[in-house]
């Protein structure tokens, strides 16, 4: 019988979360579903900031995708939350509001994990890893 892991800590689950690829990506998927149609200008801005940040983030430039995370999460977060939504009280409840949430919370958990990530990340330890882990062949 095998010994069950211990459970992860707080600290190692924001390191996780701050450190996936997929978190701006899936923040620019619910930004492209709230403000395609009809077509916002200013909110559809983020998209391209996040999934560079994601593509950043797969080259080995992890501390430096987060700083840019935290950035641009946080900063849709804040303004998402000032907009009052269609529809009023109803409109909250709706699949829409329910998408905008969403979108507002995962902004808000990717401006923390992110954050901590740029704070406490060792930019040398970064800088061997990606020698060590070349992503293109010469």
């Amino acid at each position: 019988m095998a010994t069950p892991e211990p459970p992860a800590s707080v600290k190692s689950k924001l390191e996780a979360w701050g450190n996936s690829s997929f978190a701006p990506t899936g923040l620019a998927t619910l930004i492209t579903a709230l403000h395609y149609r009809p077509a916002q200008p200013l909110p559809l801005l983020f998209v391209p900031v996040l999934l560079f940040s994601s593509y950043a983030n797969l080259q080995g430039f992890k501390i430096d995708s987060a700083g840019v995370t935290t950035a641009a999460s946080g900063t849709y977060a804040l303004l998402a939350w000032r907009r009052k939504p269609a529809g009023g009280f109803r409109g909250k409840f709706s699949v829409r509001g329910v998408v905008r949430g969403a979108a507002i919370g995962i902004g808000l958990v990717n401006a923390l994990a992110a954050g901590w990530v740029y704070a406490t990340g060792n930019r040398e330890k970064e800088k061997q890893h990606r020698k060590d882990n070349p992503r293109w062949v010469e």
